[in-house]
């Protein structure tokens, strides 16, 4: 199964829009098959940037988040302006990467970039 970048940020969305703060949350996407959320929330969580947990059994896989990371947070505090997110996804096909690592550092690098072009600034 490919990594859907786009999938990637409406979970991320969709995590932090949840209230609760215990305890796990039963995700779903508009759209998408559940295997597929599963699937991402499962990578999510392997790349750090949510707690999932894994309450599929032998026949059945799943996976549900059941909070963001300080990780997560900072990473869709970068992409959460569409411009950046753009740049970023057009960034990783250019490059031909699809890993969230370098997707993270890809934001983090556009995210600068805004700034400079905004406010005038330059982050180290």
């Amino acid at each position: 199964m490919k990594l859907d970048k786009e999938l990637v940020r409406e979970i991320l969305l969709a995590v932090e829009a949840h209230d609760e703060a215990l305890g796990w949350m039963t995700l779903s996407i508009d759209g998408r098959a559940a295997k597929d959320v599963s699937y991402h929330v499962m990578l999510l969580d392997e790349a750090g940037l949510v707690v999932g947990i894994q309450l599929g059994g032998m026949n059945h896989f799943e996976w549900q988040p059941k909070r963001l990371t300080y990780q997560g947070h900072e990473f869709l505090d970068t992409v959460r302006d569409p411009e950046i997110w753009r740049r970023t996804k057009s960034g990783a096909e250019k490059a031909g990467v699809a890993g969230l690592g370098m997707l993270v550092e890809l934001g983090k690098a556009y995210g600068k970039q805004m700034l400079r072009e905004r406010l005038g600034i330059e982050l180290p």
